[in-house]
């Protein structure tokens, strides 16, 4: 039976916090729906104090903005997108085109097509978070899509340059400094001086994640990507200083990401506890990553590996390190989950910023049946027939003919007998057709 050391906050306040979300996100995505651009100006304005002449920059903006930054901050951009970018590159390469001739002259095939016009959404507000621009856009770019419109909000009114140079390197069409549920909006419904686009990909806080799920439909997405979440897994071999600082590098995301730890030893949760405790004064981030603890912060002793596997599987977590003995042994224990993260040598943050594999992950339970954004979220795969034999096209029809009367579809039999008759020579009794000859 699992001991909990640690208790997040009562499940009955966070759904009535996601209540008051969902209901004030509704208002705003109808209130732009009903006004456009000036609604949208209106909670730029409000939410980030950001209401310039256009939101979208303009190619001198963009070159001036980029010119600011340290040669290193470029560099190091430049880095990541080629880790990002090779390994979207391989993904894609591995998604190949079909055509099978599954009877003589019947081909069946399928191709991968990209999206004509992808939103990228790039989170800001607290943070400049550069590496959702190289996550989303080069992601896209990969794929192929042949717009990509990017949004990130500026920062306490200021503009973010290293998400700007982000943006504008990763390959963006359009740089739109908007943010939020206005930002999302005006992505999926279009207004005077923003066109809509057919999907829309990026992680964000609890409202971006909400308009998004009530804007699916109208638009695509990629997937629920709400407020961040860690899982460790962690044995009697586990550092508990390491599990610590990793928990909280997480935790800072604040002020709902869960971050939770399961682990086999007592001593290991209740060591993390104490240098969690000891840690949070001295974090420049405490005002975020203290309270995100206090509330959504879990610590569960299980009695054994394979009960950690479990009980992990259960929270379907965003991100799961796995600090064990064995930490390949996940990789066949585990399903549920949106990024594995293997032994001491790796960490989330590592996934969240340098390694090159996604960072937009599924969230709240999400990673039970969907993964993260990958090149072929991009994609969309879509099949054709072509039916070149006569008598392969008059046994089809034939069949298809028998088959739609057993569902009453008549409609459907007579265009599979009309090809039964043409190819075949099988009789076709409605024939209704009037004589030409008696016509003329």
């Amino acid at each position: 039976m699992p001991e909990v050391l640690k208790r997040p906050l009562s499940k009955a306040k966070v759904r009535q916090d996601l209540s008051e979300v969902r209901e004030r996100v509704s208002s705003i995505i109808e209130d732009i729906r009903s006004r456009g651009d000036s609604a949208i100006r209106e909670y730029s304005a409000t939410f980030d104090n950001w209401s310039p002449e256009s939101f979208r920059l303009s190619a001198d903006e963009i070159s001036r903005i980029v010119a600011t930054l340290p040669d290193q901050v470029i560099e190091d951009i430049e880095f990541v997108q080629r880790q990002v970018r090779n390994f979207a590159q391989r993904q894609r390469d591995s998604m190949l085109d079909v055509e099978v001739e599954t009877m003589p002259g019947v081909r069946l095939g399928h191709r991968h097509i990209p999206v004509t016009a992808a939103g990228a959404y790039v989170p800001g507000g607290r943070y400049p978070l550069t590496a959702s621009a190289h996550m989303t856009i080069v992601t896209a770019k990969v794929a192929g899509v042949s717009r990509v419109a990017a949004c990130t909000p500026p920062i306490r009114g200021e503009i973010p340059a290293a998400t700007v140079a982000a943006m504008h390197l990763a390959g963006a069409d359009e740089i739109y400094l908007l943010g939020g549920v206005q930002a999302v909006s005006a992505l999926a419904i279009g207004t005077e001086t923003i066109d809509r686009v057919d999907l829309i990909a990026g992680p964000g806080n609890a409202y971006v994640a909400e308009a998004k799920r009530q804007l699916f439909g109208e638009v695509g997405i990629d997937l629920f990507a709400g407020p961040t979440e860690i899982l460790v897994i962690a044995d009697e071999t586990a550092d508990a200083f390491v599990v610590a600082v990793d928990l909280l590098s997480q935790a800072e995301h604040g002020p709902d990401s869960p971050a939770v730890l399961v682990t086999t030893s007592r001593r290991i949760g209740v060591e993390v506890l104490a240098h969690i405790d000891a840690l949070l004064p001295g974090m420049p981030t405490k005002d975020l990553a203290g309270p995100t603890w206090h509330d959504h912060g879990q610590i569960v002793v299980v009695d054994s590996i394979e009960e950690a596997f479990t009980v992990a599987d259960g929270y379907a977590s965003e991100h799961v390190e796995v600090l064990t003995a064995n930490p390949r042994q996940a990789l066949d224990a585990m399903h549920d989950y949106g990024a594995l993260f293997l032994g001491e040598g790796t960490c989330v943050s590592y996934g969240d910023k340098v390694i090159g594999t996604n960072h937009v992950l599924p969230t709240r339970g999400a990673a039970r049946y969907t993964g993260g954004l990958w090149v072929g979220k991009y994609l969309k795969t879509v099949t054709y027939q072509e039916v070149t034999d006569p008598a392969a096209s008059a046994r089809l029809g034939e069949v298809c003919g028998r088959a739609a009367r057993v569902e009453l579809f008549e409609g459907h039999a007579r265009a599979g007998d009309v090809r039964a008759a043409k190819f075949g020579g099988a009789p076709l009794p409605w024939d209704t057709r009037p004589s030409v000859a008696a016509e003329l």
